[in-house]
């Protein structure tokens, strides 16, 4: 009797529901909506669920808390599942992704669940990481629900637009909408081109995003303020420095056009500020929170302007050529299946080059380290090029390796403080410190960490990775007076970034607490390694114990008599490591930037085919024509980012000036 009355309320409140909702949905709701943030509204689909026929017995409706690492930390949701396992609603109660990137791929995942109903999608190209953790958190929130996990995970996804086609047409198509993206649409459309600008993720400004400053030389700002760099001395010395192996033109002419890039994008609304940089003319970008948006700001003042369009989500999978092989436009793929044919009588590639496809990079640099830039530049526009006869570079290949990373970072900050989960890294940046290469070979004077292009560059010479050594007469002497303790000589030169959420502690006088602890979980989570006598820590570590113990005694003989006979290192940087254990060794690794080059342009940025001669209709600005600067790696000092601006702005007129030509 009592389970058919029960029964009986549950239909009769069911039937309430339903009735509730019908008249809700007719008449409006005239409270106030809450945050998109915080309980974003589904689409029609979000009222059925994965699957209606599995909803588990034993399934729970409510509010579950969950979280998931991210790119740049925790991203913490509280996910709502109503009594038929549809959720319905996603807020995400903290996150540190990067906006503009991170933040735009977990509200976009966010709405295709809510809407799908589903756990099977595909993550945000540029922001993978931060698509999956958001993923990964609603997952745990309907485990915890007792919810049909395997059913939101199997649930396809139907996307609008799989199997149309829609035909475009423009003067100019510009491929990627990074710094030298946008500043080529923009001068394009400038010049009276119509232009189409496709992105294939959601954000505008790519790596501009996270830079710091670029370079434009003699600006308006960097001679009112008395520094002026002799132009013709900077060419030569440019020049000497690559081994001659460099197009001259190509230096000349950003060394004496990117000043008025300076004026240009002040013009704009995009407002850089001098900075006199130990005799480096840089211009720091505007703040991080307000690129994207004078970025988009310029665009519509002139693309969107002048009749053309600017596509997000859209990816480049080919490009059109003609009977003679000059190219006629694009082949690309929107994120809801629709294929774009996009005809141009010029394409511009900015498509930020190929530095997120590990495979590639190990391949032409023989490189193994970290992509510090973005995941998205896999390197599909250096092949469409290559595919329609642009010539591979004579020094294809070269990177820009910047900053050192100690692998075990990510982790220990899930354990430990930031400062606390921070010390390997900060030992890797001390000159007090033996370096050891893979075989257990020291392979520098440790004084290179002082630079951050250096230090990169030596190491990347010498291996995938290297290992710093650090002895327990060193973690006791970090633990009483810090980073004194070592004789450091200065604070690690990491990028202000990396210790803001630390800068109180970031002092070399504050005591390392529980440095033992930290180097033990290091240890534990696979990311440093230990040794009670230098020939154990040798053989946990990989390295042959013959050579690394050799090294060890010359490097202890040279902090005795303060002579380096291998490297030279100064008196100074030679502190005594101590003769017992145990040891540690941390695993640093080489943050890449970007890569550099991958097709051979003219000074109208025209790409080149095998016989140098242009390939008719394409162009190619930003870090994929920089190869012409360059013999090897860049060493970062701001001319990526002002090259990529002035390229853009330059061959931005020379597509408009070609396209316009033709008709």
């Amino acid at each position: 009797m009592r389970k058919q009355a029960t029964k009986r309320v549950f239909l009769i409140t069911v039937c309430l529901v339903l009735v509730l909702s019908l008249l809700s949905g007719c008449s409006g709701n005239n409270s106030a909506a809450p945050a998109a943030s915080e309980q974003p509204s589904a689409s029609p689909q979000a009222s059925q669920p994965a699957d209606t026929s599995a909803v588990p017995a034993d399934f729970k409706a409510g509010t579950y808390k969950a979280e998931a690492e991210g790119k740049d930390g925790k991203i913490q949701v509280e996910v709502t599942l109503d009594d038929h396992s549809v959720i319905t609603g996603i807020n995400v109660v903290s996150q540190n992704e990067t906006a503009g990137i991170g933040v735009e791929a977990i509200n976009k995942v966010k709405e295709e669940i809510l809407s799908g109903q589903t756990l099977n999608i595909d993550a945000v190209s540029g922001a993978s990481e931060s698509s999956k953790a958001i993923l990964t958190a609603v997952e745990d929130a309907l485990k915890q629900a007792g919810g049909n996990v395997e059913a939101f995970k199997t649930k396809a996804v139907v996307k609008s637009g799989e199997g149309k086609t829609e035909q475009l047409s423009a003067d100019v198509v510009v491929v990627g909408a990074g710094a030298s993206g946008v500043s080529a649409a923009v001068s394009a459309a400038d010049k009276g081109a119509k232009v189409i600008l496709i992105e294939k993720t959601a954000t505008i400004g790519g790596a501009s995003n996270l830079s710091w400053a670029g370079k434009f030389y003699n600006s308006s700002a960097a001679l009112s303020s008395g520094l002026k760099v002799e132009v013709e001395k900077e060419i030569a010395d440019w020049i000497v420095n690559n081994h001659w192996r460099v197009d001259a033109a190509a230096i000349r002419q950003y060394v004496t056009k990117s000043g008025e890039t300076y004026d240009w994008l002040t013009g704009k609304g995009y407002t850089t500020t001098f900075l006199n940089f130990a005799g480096e003319q840089l211009h720091m970008l505007p703040p991080y929170e307000t690129r994207q948006e004078l970025l988009r700001k310029m665009l519509a003042a002139s693309v969107e302007k002048g009749g053309g369009q600017v596509i997000t989500e859209a990816t480049a999978q080919k490009l059109l050529t003609g009977a003679n092989g000059e190219v006629t436009g694009v082949v690309a793929k929107k994120s809801d299946g629709t294929t774009l044919e996009i005809a141009g009588a010029s394409v511009v590639m900015a498509t930020g080059g190929y530095a997120g496809n590990k495979e590639m990079v190990k391949e032409a640099f023989g490189f193994e380290g970290v992509n510090g830039g973005l995941g998205q530049n896999i390197g599909e526009g250096l092949k469409m090029s290559w595919e329609i006869g642009a010539k591979v570079p004579d020094n294809f290949g070269g990177q820009m390796l910047h900053q050192t990373l100690a692998r075990a970072t990510d982790k220990l900050k899930t354990e430990y403080e930031p400062f606390e989960a921070s010390y390997p890294m900060m030992l890797s940046y001390l000159p007090t410190l033996m370096n050891v290469g893979p075989s257990g070979a020291r392979f520098r004077d440790e004084a290179a960490t002082l630079t951050a292009v250096a230090a990169a560059n030596t190491s990347a010479f010498n291996g995938a990775y290297h290992l710093v050594i650090v002895s327990q007469a060193q973690l006791d002497a970090l633990k009483a007076k810090g980073m004194k303790g070592v004789q450091a000589p200065k604070l690690p030169g990491m990028p202000p970034e990396f210790y803001a959420s630390y800068t109180d502690k970031f002092t070399l006088e504050q005591p390392w607490k529980d440095a033992d602890k930290v180097f033990e979980s290091m240890v534990a989570n696979g990311d440093g390694f230990k040794g009670n006598t230098l020939e154990e820590l040798a053989k946990n570590a990989g390295m042959d114990p013959e050579v690394f113990t050799a090294e060890f005694k010359l490097y202890e003989e040279a902090a005795k008599t303060g002579t380096d006979t291998e490297f030279g290192k100064a008196k100074e940087y030679l502190v005594p490591m101590g003769s017992n254990g145990p040891y540690y060794a941390v695993i640093a690794e080489i943050n890449n930037l970007c890569s550099v080059g991958g097709l051979l342009v003219n000074t109208k940025f025209q790409v080149l085919n095998d016989k140098r001669l242009p390939v008719k209709g394409l162009y190619a600005v930003g870090v994929e024509s920089e190869g012409v600067l360059f013999n090897d790696t860049y060493v970062g000092n701001g001319v990526g980012l002002g090259y990529s601006f002035t390229s853009g702005r330059l061959g931005g007129e020379d597509a408009a000036a070609g396209a316009l030509a033709k008709e």
